[in-house]
């Protein structure tokens, strides 16, 4: 019995590839940021109480985003970047349309959350997964 050549194995289901075909970077990127706007959905929605349906496909799909971008690339990294979207667009939705305190150093310790997460993505190396630094 021979063993299947590697292009002939199709890839698990619900992986983000298909027949061979991996998901690529610059997209499992994209899934990533969108990922993080719905977590700013969400977490608004736990604030504001308008819980519906709504709430629920948004907690889905930026989990279902980041799973698909996270077996493209460094979990460290996605979760960070990811994580880091949210908090400083959910902050950001807080003070502009919750009317919620924004003082000075809160913006400085945005600011800084912004560069670590540049930071953490371009020391990410070349997008592999297992890969950077």
């Amino acid at each position: 019995m021979t063993q299947p050549r590697e292009d002939d194995r199709q890839a698990p289901a619900g992986t983000g590839t298909e027949r061979g075909k991996t998901l690529p970077a610059g997209r499992a990127w994209l899934y990533v940021v969108i990922g993080g706007l719905l977590e700013i959905v969400w977490a608004t929605s736990f604030k504001t109480g308008v819980l519906g349906i709504h709430t629920l496909i948004a907690i889905f799909a930026s989990f279902d985003l980041l799973v698909r971008a996270s077996k493209v690339l460094p979990i460290g990294t996605v979760y960070a970047v990811f994580a880091g979207i949210g908090a400083i667009g959910t902050i950001v939705v807080g003070a502009v349309y919750l009317n919620e305190p924004f003082p000075p150093l809160k913006l400085t310790l945005i600011l800084l959350l912004a560069a670590f997460i540049v930071g953490l993505k371009l020391s990410e190396g070349g997008g592999k997964k297992g890969g950077g630094a």
